[in-house]
């Protein structure tokens, strides 16, 4: 059995990963960290896991957890993720890490984003938890930086044009929209209940975090000198990104003749879905699924690839695929409990 512990369990991702972990076969749970809940059951937080799960939220402390865990999530902020993910590392213990820490690997754009890291010597050993790109690296590694939820759809829906050298001069434009539970836990006017209801706005427009995550797996697909617009939207739904990437072509294709690189490419992953030709994704279809659903259209003109995703930000976008990874560190089946 691998031993878990989870690092910041009281939030929607943590909530989410309890929610695959306690039916996982392979899997044994033995610490929940929570500064504000220390000392309440679980079960009292995500009250799903009521006859489900006993364990009782604990303050943080490394060297107790590392006793009897083969494996951390840290759900921490950056910045507090690195240091602590270096502090299990050192007591042998694997870290999957789901903020930004180590998603970023020149560590001047890093900066540029985020501010000064922490611990710049670990992020040329951690893997870039996209299992549809790195799955033999992450099957080694013992530091994996799992995605950001944006990154994962707009990546997933990119990668088959960048890898073929497909896209031609001009911007790569990237649609987001998102639920309010890829905003965290927290309370702000904004996403309370009465200001997002029967509305939509965009946000991050000076740029959004997720952007340079996004560029530099394109960049490492396929060197690419394309403007890059990403821009980001809030929408009235608890959870799911759907995701419209407009790129230019290098020479005009048909959606059926597209669909099939993108078959191709995509032909033995078992949560990438590729519809119909002119066939869009839908919410409804990934909603608590480690699914990624991809449509393929090509514009009136003939000159514009017009690709849709869709996923679940909190199972696919972060939680689902953090599971994926351990299952491949751990050397079980890819699929384990995410079916």
């Amino acid at each position: 059995m691998i031993r878990v512990s989870i690092v910041g369990s009281t939030g929607y991702t943590g909530g989410e990963l309890l929610r695959y972990l306690v039916r996982h076969p392979e899997v044994t749970l033995t610490h929940l960290s929570s500064e504000s809940f220390a000392g309440e059951p679980i079960h009292e937080i995500h009250k799903f896991l009521k006859g489900r799960l006993a364990l009782v939220c604990e303050k943080l402390n490394v060297a107790a957890f590392a006793k009897d865990s083969d494996l951390v999530f840290l759900g921490l902020p950056h910045g507090a993720a690195a240091k602590t993910a270096a502090a299990f590392l050192e007591k042998g213990v694997k870290v999957i890490d789901l903020s930004a820490d180590f998603r970023i690997t020149d560590l001047k754009v890093y900066e540029a984003w985020y501010g000064k890291h922490l611990v710049p010597a670990l992020v040329k050993k951690a893997v870039y938890g996209l299992p549809e790109r790195y799955r033999d690296a992450i099957r080694q590694a013992s530091l994996v930086a799992n995605p950001g939820c944006y990154a994962t759809t707009a990546i997933l829906a990119g990668l088959p044009l960048a890898a073929n050298n497909l896209v031609g001069k001009g911007p790569i434009i990237v649609d987001a929209k998102s639920g309010v539970s890829g905003a965290g836990r927290k309370v702000e006017a904004m996403y309370l209940y009465s200001e997002l209801d029967e509305s939509m706005q965009a946000y991050a427009l000076k740029g959004h975090r997720h952007q340079p995550e996004i560029f530099q797996e394109w960049n490492k697909a396929a060197k690419t000198t394309n403007d890059f617009i990403f821009v980001p939207h809030l929408v009235p739904m608890n959870r799911g990104i759907f995701v419209t990437l407009y790129a230019p072509l290098k020479k005009k294709i048909t959606a059926e003749a597209l669909r099939e690189v993108y078959l191709s490419y995509y032909m033995r992953e078992p949560f990438v879905s590729i519809l119909g030709a002119y066939e869009s994704p839908e919410i409804k279809a990934v909603s608590y699924t480690n699914a990624c659903q991809i449509g393929i259209s090509i514009s009136a003109s003939g000159g514009q690839a017009i690709i849709t995703a869709a996923l679940d930000n909190l199972v696919k976008g972060a939680a689902g695929q953090a599971i994926q990874n351990m299952n491949l560190m751990f050397d079980l089946a890819e699929t384990t409990a995410l079916l």
